[in-house]
């Protein structure tokens, strides 16, 4: 699913606008990544959390090369299911 098609999704679930429905998906996330940003974590009852983490510096291999590279530290957002979420999809 793409966004275009979450919208419609939206709009039809919500009994909104198509526009109305873009405009509250993109402020939702605007909302959500604005809070990653800032450190929070977003936690979605029945859905999902959103945090980020540290994933510290390590070793690795060029595929190409076999030569041994450095790969730097980096923050990575994860995603944890709800239990809701992970029923539905059993």
């Amino acid at each position: 699913m793409n966004k275009t098609e979450l919208v419609n999704a939206i709009a039809a679930n919500a009994g909104l606008k198509k526009d109305d429905a873009k405009k509250a998906l993109d402020a939702t996330l605007k909302a959500v990544a604005d809070a990653l940003k800032g450190g929070d974590k977003v936690a979605l009852l029945g859905f999902g959390t959103f945090a980020v983490t540290e994933r510290p510096a390590r070793t690795g291999i060029n595929p190409a090369t076999k030569e041994k590279i450095e790969i730097a530290a980096k923050k990575v957002i994860k995603f944890k299911a709800g239990a809701e979420l992970a029923n539905e999809i059993k």
